[in-house]
């Protein structure tokens, strides 16, 4: 018996190259949600070098020409940036200022161009926030072999440098062949858009393949919308929430970066008048709440405010919205010490819900906070606690006014505090306006102290805390809000990091405002040293003195006259009247300006009388290391680890 083979369905082909192909595909990726369509990659950022020139490059080229000569805009914009871990970061920014709707590609070379972006990598991975990473690898035939560049292991033949983005990438791919192309591509788009497993995507393209020629399937271009779902609670999960929450006498809502993303601040504001719970935000989540509301207790943990904290001490039910509860929210697990403190956890993402033995809740922040109001009815916590969340919240408001305007000069010399120099900012800006920030002292005293009135207002990258990360990414918010000033808080430390990306402002006309705070060194790990009994060691920037230690005079350094080179406007402050008047003169500007001031490094934020958890050396010759390690025992006698066996789940 014979079988009849069906005749071969005639599927119409083009013939590309593989990085034609890519660029061509990327152009025709759309997400939606909530009826928003939009263009999955604005575009791609990238550096050439011998490894992506002629093929991601030269299909990048044909790409514009093309789109250009038929008079229609670019479909995928290449802009040229000037280091590529930087550009990693000017994606991710767009990213989270797009909600994770829409990012960036980013093309390097092979070699250091690609391991450049290994940090970025990591980053975006840790935040949750997507980028596509086209990395140029070596020959997949092997024929010119060795390479420049190529990583040569006795014990293996197949590995290159690239496969250092694995462990911090949420997909990774290496295309050896033409047709592994549209699996990988679909595989990579399936990761960016899904807002539980999100992260880094490292597609790595071997320098001959990028250039070999495939007929592939048209149908692979064709305009695919990838749409952003809302996963809702599951009645039983969102039943075991409800009675926990019923059961409380003192709640508190930990709101973190998912609010944001999700857009549920409206339906948390509903939600937190109706209960009288209190909110307290993450670093992510700053903004969830405008400073003002009479819920907002403001930032929580290592570098929360008193209110807060106060509160999570006696939170006997803790509800986490969006917030994968990282060291700094949980004070390294010392912020709830209730013996009995319950958890609903709310996330998107299973692996976060399930944190801390609570109830799990995996949905999408917004429908489980609609879910969780029309639940409760008109239950609501007693009035006397919302006196309480009201008078916490009042006492360290005015914590922070006597911060940005004390009494008497503080700084040494009549310098500037950068509490005052974060209040000025503050009183400048508009409420839609941005603060970016990412490493340094300066993020623990955003995170308490800035009123945030826009839930897209504060940004500050404080998963990975990224030292380089505020000039890039806040060229990145600029780009994806233009209608909004954005200014870049930088200390020395991180400017030296990575200047470079102001060079792409300049080019690509983009605004933003960089407050350069000169301290002569690295502030944050000068003050987390003394607190150590490490007594600043190795923090400050300073000649080497005859004694051999790094204790001599301050260094003739000028950051000032260095972002004058790179073509920005440029503006000294040396008071609290000149800098405003800077301020005003960058905010009025449609130009890149840096308002450069210098400040006194010893004068703190105040106390977020909070933890956290960095060892200590058990044994020293050192008094200040002995007296700082009973300090640190005392704290670790009341760390938990918040397991509660009588939870519904647990």
């Amino acid at each position: 018996m014979t079988s009849s083979i069906p005749p071969a369905a005639e599927v119409r082909t083009e013939r590309l190259t593989v990085a034609q192909a890519t660029v061509r595909f990327l152009a025709a990726q759309y997400t939606e949600r909530d009826g928003r369509r939009q263009r999955l990659f604005a575009g791609c950022f990238g550096i050439f070098g011998h490894g992506n020139v002629a093929g991601l490059g030269q299909a990048l080229l044909q790409a514009e020409v093309t789109d250009l000569e038929a008079g229609r805009p670019r479909s995928l914009p290449y802009v040229l940036g000037r280091n590529e871990q930087a550009v990693v970061h000017t994606s991710v920014a767009y990213a989270r200022t797009m909600d994770r709707l829409q990012t960036w590609a980013v093309s390097t070379s092979v070699g250091p161009g690609s391991t450049n972006m290994v940090t970025g990598a990591a980053l975006a991975t840790i935040n949750r926030l997507p980028v596509l990473l086209l990395a140029a690898d070596t020959f997949a035939t092997r024929s010119a072999g060795s390479l420049l560049q190529e990583l040569e292991l006795p014990g293996s033949g197949d590995v290159t440098v690239n496969d250092a983005f694995r462990p911090v990438s949420r997909y990774f791919d290496r295309i050896w062949r033409p047709e592994q192309l549209a699996g990988a591509l679909l595989g990579a788009v399936r990761v960016l858009t899904d807002p539980a497993e999100t992260g880094a995507v490292t597609l790595c393209f071997p320098q001959d393949v990028q250039a070999e020629a495939y007929d592939f399937p048209v149908d692979l271009f064709a305009e695919r919308t990838w749409h952003i779902g809302r996963p809702v609670p599951e009645a039983a999960a969102l039943a075991r929430a409800v009675e926990v929450i019923r059961s409380a006498r003192r709640p508190l809502v930990v709101a973190g970066g998912g609010v944001i993303y999700s857009d549920a601040t409206q339906q948390l504001d509903a939600f937190a008048r109706a209960t009288g719970i209190p909110v307290a935000q993450t670093q992510a989540g700053k903004g969830a709440l405008p400073f003002d509301h009479p819920q907002s207790t403001g930032a929580i943990g290592s570098t929360g405010t008193t209110a807060s904290n106060a509160l999570a001490r006696e939170a006997d039910v803790v509800i986490g919205i969006g917030t994968r509860y990282q060291d700094f929210t949980t004070a390294s697990r010392t912020a709830f010490n209730d013996p009995d403190v319950r958890f609903v956890n709310i996330n998107v993402g299973s692996g976060d819900a399930a944190k801390h033995s609570g109830v799990v809740v995996q949905a999408d922040a917004r429908e489980a906070v609609t879910a969780l109001h029309r639940a409760l009815g008109d239950w609501s916590v007693d009035p006397a606690y919302r006196r309480r969340t009201a008078d916490l919240a009042a006492a360290w408001e005015a914590t922070v006014e006597a911060a940005y305007h004390p009494a008497e000069p503080l700084g040494a010399g009549g310098l500037l505090t950068q509490n005052e120099v974060i209040g000025l900012v503050n009183e400048v800006s508009d409420p839609r306006d941005v603060v970016v920030c990412a490493a340094g002292s300066m993020p623990g005293d955003l995170h308490k102290m800035w009123r945030t009135r826009d839930r897209k207002g504060y940004h500050v990258e404080y998963g990975y805390s990224c030292m380089g990360y505020e000039i890039p990414g806040g060229i990145g918010i600029s780009m994806a809000a233009p209608d909004r000033d954005v200014f870049i808080m930088i200390g020395d430390g991180s400017y030296l990091m990575m200047p470079t990306e102001l060079v792409t402002a300049v080019q690509e006309g983009i605004k933003v405002v960089v407050v350069l705070v000169q301290n002569h060194g690295f502030a944050s790990i000068g003050a987390l040293s003394e607190q150590l009994g490490s007594q600043r060691f190795g923090t400050k920037y300073r000649y080497r003195s005859a004694s051999g230690r790094l204790d001599g005079d301050v260094l003739p350094v000028d950051l000032a006259a260095n972002a004058a080179s790179l073509g920005l406007d440029v503006l000294r402050a040396t008071d609290a009247a000149s800098l405003e008047a800077a301020l005003r003169q960058a905010k009025a500007s449609d130009r890149a300006t840096v308002v450069h001031v210098e400040t006194d490094p010893l004068v703190d934020a105040p106390s977020s009388e909070s933890w956290w958890d960095v060892p200590v050396s058990e044994v020293s010759e050192l008094e200040s290391t002995q007296q700082a390690r009973v300090v640190y025992d005392r704290w670790k006698s009341v760390q938990a680890a918040y397991l509660r066996p009588s939870d519904p789940q647990a």
